[in-house]
């Protein structure tokens, strides 16, 4: 029995100390709340990738980041594992993005960026650059909930033009 317990307990022996563990708690939960945030304006709209997914994208590239950058990998390796992230990310995204064939068009971009600029920020908290991922946060925050009352009127004002110019198109 007191073997089965040592085997156990080398198992789950990778921090040498508590600081390191709470370095994993501290990026995976910054990687949650961030990734959280963004999702929470997808979930506002009624989007199928909202909080959860966010907040799951989030800190899975954190993970995919950190656990390599915690058994010593070189710069190069490193490099490798993020292209895989982002390569693994943008076929992730590319499944929300529909194209209609009706007079909608194409939807789900602005889910699909999301979702892209989610896991670059959980690639950041992955790699310690937590000062970067938070206000990389707050830029898409912006993006997400303050453009949209500009481009609101505009895109308003476009589709009433567009409407008259189909209009005199008959004449």
């Amino acid at each position: 029995m007191e073997a089965i317990r040592n085997i156990i307990a080398s198992e789950f022996s990778e921090f040498n100390d508590l600081g390191e563990l709470i370095i994993v708690v501290i990026r995976l939960l910054l990687a949650a709340v961030l990734g959280g945030l963004l999702g929470l304006e997808r979930e506002q709209r009624g989007k199928a990738a909202g909080i959860r997914t966010h907040m799951l994208v989030c800190m899975g590239a954190a993970l995919f980041i950190f656990i390599p950058e915690q058994t010593g990998i070189s710069d190069s390796e490193m490099s490798r594992v993020i292209q895989g992230v982002i390569a693994g990310i943008g076929f992730l995204c590319a499944g929300t993005i529909i194209t209609r064939k009706d007079e909608q068009g194409t939807s789900g971009l602005t889910t699909a960026a999301g979702i892209w600029l989610t896991a670059a920020i959980g690639v950041a908290v992955g790699l310690g650059r937590e000062q970067t991922a938070v206000l990389c946060t707050l830029l898409a925050w912006m993006v997400l909930y303050v453009v949209p009352f500009f481009s609101r009127p505009i895109s308003k004002k476009k589709a009433s033009t567009s409407e008259d110019d189909d209009d005199h198109s008959d004449v």
